[in-house]
């Protein structure tokens, strides 16, 4: 098997994640603490017992999200299953952070830092009300595209997360967004749902988080991938460490083009994908987007067991 390791983003967050790894492996649990000690604050502990509306804000579940699958990738380690067993890593949205630094591009304490300040960056862009995001379930990417462009009148109303084959996130001025739906579907869309979140990424009014993440990776080191990664922007490889620079700071306000990421990864003969952290998200998408892939997850000593028996 040509294996994948994948990583998921925001909306994956649950209280209690991670914390039967850190119990299993100390590996697992010595990420918690570094990210702990690079943060300065004890996240582990909003991560493992504190208030879900408190972890889901985005400057908590990014790097949050990243601890627990890094901490995945540790006890992975462990029993002897290392990232340079996979062909290619990717990750969505934040996750491509998480990716990278299992990789060894970014050092964890880099990377925790990095999601904080993104996830600060991200809900400072736009006031609170003025952007929204939406899935438009059952209407392909081109023509959730076409329909978002109707819908701006003006306005910003993009194609955010190119997921799978019947699943696409719209981003924008809620005004833009809402008419995006409604004309959805009327284009022959299942359903258009609003997604619970506090601000619209990946689109334009993202442009202030942008210059936030080009400034700070700017004095931040990154080095050469030891596997490479397929990234958000161009749904291809990258291993140059100036352009996983330049790619970061796009991603902010491009779209995440998984479908064709993982189209990609099965072209280069990929047949086994496995989702390093927190929940089955991408999972899901990845069997909607190639049933003939198969997928895994590791998340906790359960999953991670069934994995090593194969």
């Amino acid at each position: 098997m040509t294996k994948a390791f994948i990583f998921p983003g925001q909306g994956a967050q649950s209280i209690g994640m991670g914390k039967a790894l850190a119990e299993a492996y100390p590996a697992a649990k010595a990420v918690f603490d570094e990210v702990d000690e690079a943060l300065g604050e004890k996240l582990s502990a909003l991560v493992w017992e504190g208030d879900i509306e408190k972890l889901t804000l985005t400057e908590n579940a990014q790097p949050a999200l990243m601890a627990t699958s890094l901490a995945a990738m540790a006890a992975l380690s462990a029993e002897g299953v290392m990232v340079e067993d996979a062909a290619y890593v990717a990750g969505h949205s934040l996750g491509e952070y998480s990716a990278l630094c299992a990789a060894g591009a970014l050092t964890l304490s880099d990377t925790a830092r990095l999601l904080r300040l993104r996830g600060k960056a991200m809900q400072a862009a736009t006031p609170v009300g003025v952007g929204a995001m939406a899935a438009i379930l059952g209407l392909d990417f081109a023509a959730v595209q076409a329909v978002a462009a109707e819908a701006a009148q003006g306005e910003v109303c993009t194609a955010a997360n190119d997921n799978d084959p019947g699943q696409v996130v719209i981003s924008g001025h809620k005004a833009a967004v809402e008419r995006a739906a409604v004309l959805a579907k009327t284009a022959g869309a299942k359903r258009a749902v609003m997604l619970p979140v506090s601000a619209p990424f990946h689109c334009s009014l993202m442009q202030p988080a942008a210059e936030a993440m080009a400034e700070a990776l700017s004095h931040v080191d990154i080095e050469t991938p030891k596997v490479p990664l397929v990234a958000n922007v161009t749904a291809d490889v990258v291993r140059s460490p100036m352009l996983i620079r330049n790619l970061l700071v796009e991603q902010v306000t491009g779209s995440v083009r998984w479908r064709e990421s993982v189209l990609f990864m099965a072209a280069q003969g990929v047949d086994e994908m496995i989702e390093v952290g927190a929940g089955k998200a991408l999972s899901g998408m990845v069997r909607r987007i190639d049933r003939s892939i198969m997928v895994g997850n590791v998340g906790d000593p359960d999953s991670l067991a069934k994995f090593l028996a194969g």
